[in-house]
């Protein structure tokens, strides 16, 4: 059996497609290896939305000179975003590789790579395919035990062309599946030993609205809620402007949904939001705060930031962080802003400076890790319901679990409490994560 390494840079999205690749490949007698030396196969799953993400690429790709020269007979792919984006020009900038595949071409992956080695050609295939039937034929594909917890893909592609945002022109528009087919996966999945599953989309908010008769994402949420044997739902990433009083009236309702939103605002100033073309305003977000905080009272609220958007002035980045003190997030994920090809706001003139990006993003994750510090510290000494998920990274004879408001906790405890919801007490509360006993 030959065996394939799969390396993942990027979201959540890019983690299931890794996923999907693995199935594909099992099926295809490659068995997956976390060593790369001893790999037939190397896929690398890219993400273009951050410079980072794309820099971490070409550096694995110039590592991995020296292991193909040592294997010449070694295949070397290159898929996700960053592919979609560059196409035949990754391989006229990297010699030593041999396939590009677009982020709608995974289910060809076997085809493709037997070109490869068959014909010894160099191939890039980016093609946009529409539909459902890529998907369909991921989930015929066999594979391997889901483990407890899984992604499903509800929808793919985004419509929203945000100023900023790359996701459009590499994932192509949006396309929900079939209400009933995503019933099936989930209930596939459950009677096999799921209990929570995360349902993902670049816009989940927007779920059924591109497909004529289809349920809404809330109509969905209620389909699923009846799976039995399922103990948790998640889902991301949600967009402001869709998100519907009747999406919200869900928490608190729906008994398996967690009792926990991301909710990207980006910026907290009126005249940067337009400028990222968000399509809402701070005070729209803030009402819809509010109004998910009455329905469900102690949901926890995270969010994504940029800061240093082109033309952002320091009275734009007061805003945003006034927005930030007044919503109180459980946590945030913040980044500097960066030019990404295509998008509109890599030609917008006054372009903030690395420095004054830098001061920014600092002075924004200072205060938010005292806040999300203060928000644990709060729960220190209550009981809390754990469902534990794996091993705890820090302590072998240590469990690891999650809140339904998505807190990681550890604690001690045997290995059969795996898949079981447990009380906790917290005892201890750091920034990442909290630390408590089996009650």
């Amino acid at each position: 059996m030959k065996q394939v390494h799969i390396a993942t840079f990027g979201c959540q999205m890019n983690e299931r497609d890794s996923q999907t690749m693995a199935r594909v490949m099992n099926g295809c007698d490659y068995r997956i290896t976390e060593r790369m030396e001893q790999a037939d196969l190397i896929l690398i799953n890219t993400c273009s939305i951050r410079r980072k993400a794309e820099e971490k690429t070409y550096s694995l790709l110039g590592r991995l000179k020296d292991l193909k020269n040592r294997n010449p007979g070694l295949v070397i792919g290159v898929g996700g975003c960053v592919a979609q984006q560059e196409g035949p020009r990754l391989l006229e900038r990297v010699p030593h590789l041999d396939l590009v595949f677009g982020t709608r071409m995974i289910h060809q992956l076997p085809a493709l790579i037997e070109e490869v080695r068959s014909g010894k050609n160099r191939l890039s295939r980016i093609e946009m395919v529409q539909g459902e039937l890529y998907v369909r034929d991921l989930l015929m594909a066999p594979g391997c035990s889901p483990g407890l917890k899984a992604s499903v893909t509800i929808m793919q592609g985004c419509n929203n062309y945000c100023a900023y945002c790359v996701v459009p022109y590499v994932r192509g528009p949006e396309e929900s599946r079939g209400s009933r087919e995503i019933l099936a996966e989930v209930e596939a999945l459950a009677a096999e030993g799921v209990q929570e599953i995360l349902l993902l989309g670049q816009n989940v908010n927007s779920y059924g609205l591109n497909r004529e008769g289809e349920l809404t994402f809330a109509g969905l949420l209620d389909l699923l809620e009846k799976v039995p044997g399922l103990e948790r739902i998640r889902f991301t990433t949600s967009h402001p402007k869709d998100l519907s009083p009747e999406l919200m009236g869900c928490f608190g309702r729906i008994a398996n949904l967690c009792e926990h939103i991301h909710l990207p605002v980006q910026a907290g100033s009126n005249s940067v939001l337009e400028r990222m073309n968000r399509g809402y305003t701070r005070q729209d977000y803030l009402k819809k705060i509010d109004q998910l905080k009455a329905r469900c009272p102690g949901i926890a609220i995270t969010s994504d930031f940029i800061v240093g958007f082109p033309s952002e002035t320091e009275a734009d980045f007061e805003e945003t962080m006034d927005l930030v003190k007044a919503v109180q997030f459980d946590d945030i994920f913040s980044f500097k802003y960066s030019n990404r090809p295509q998008t509109p706001a890599s030609n917008f003139p006054d372009q903030v400076a690395e420095e004054e990006k830098g001061r920014r993003l600092m002075e924004l994750q200072t205060y938010q890790k005292k806040v999300t510090l203060s928000k644990h510290q709060t729960l220190v000494g209550t009981i809390q319901q754990v469902w534990v998920e794996g091993n705890s990274k820090k302590s072998p004879q240590d469990r690891m679990g999650r809140t339904r408001t998505n807190k990681i906790v550890n604690f001690p405890g045997p290995p059969d409490l795996l898949g079981k919801t447990v009380p906790v007490r917290i005892e201890k509360a750091y920034i990442n994560s909290l630390k408590g006993v089996v009650v």
